[in-house]
């Protein structure tokens, strides 16, 4: 592995207390919510369903004493969602966080890092079932 292409991806959840945790998946829909003005469609832009992205939002109002966003109603031209000051510190404290560990993990495994396979045989575990399902529905 090129020692200078050695860029890690790290995704981390933090649990804030028992009810709350934040991860990447939550911090990408507020973003997205952010850059959209609405649900409908930073669910879309992630390859969410509506259903999902919902969950996901409600789960982060719940968590947090306060709410993340704030919906205005009147349908598709007059409505939408904006991120409150509470959704706003979520992305970023949550990035500067992600920041220092990428920064750190960079400095602590860059030895490492020429050892990491690049690319490997084809998983083995899911084919073989989806064959074996296959070969079942036959008979």
């Amino acid at each position: 592995m090129d020692k200078l292409a050695f860029n890690p991806m790290v995704r981390f959840r933090v649990d804030l207390s028992r009810l709350c945790s934040i991860g990447p998946g939550k911090v990408e829909l507020l973003e997205s919510i952010g850059r959209t003005g609405s649900l409908t469609q930073a669910a879309r832009a992630l390859g969410l369903s509506y259903r999902r992205a919902w969950l996901l939002l409600n789960d982060i109002n719940r968590s947090f004493g306060e709410p993340v966003t704030v919906a205005k109603m009147g349908g598709h031209l007059r409505g939408g969602m904006t991120l409150t000051p509470t959704g706003k510190e979520i992305i970023r404290c949550y990035r500067a966080a992600a920041e220092k560990i990428e920064a750190v993990v960079r400095a602590k495994l860059r030895s490492i890092a020429d050892k990491a396979v690049v690319q490997g045989p084809a998983p083995s575990g899911a084919p073989r079932k989806r064959l074996a399902r296959k070969l079942a529905s036959q008979m």
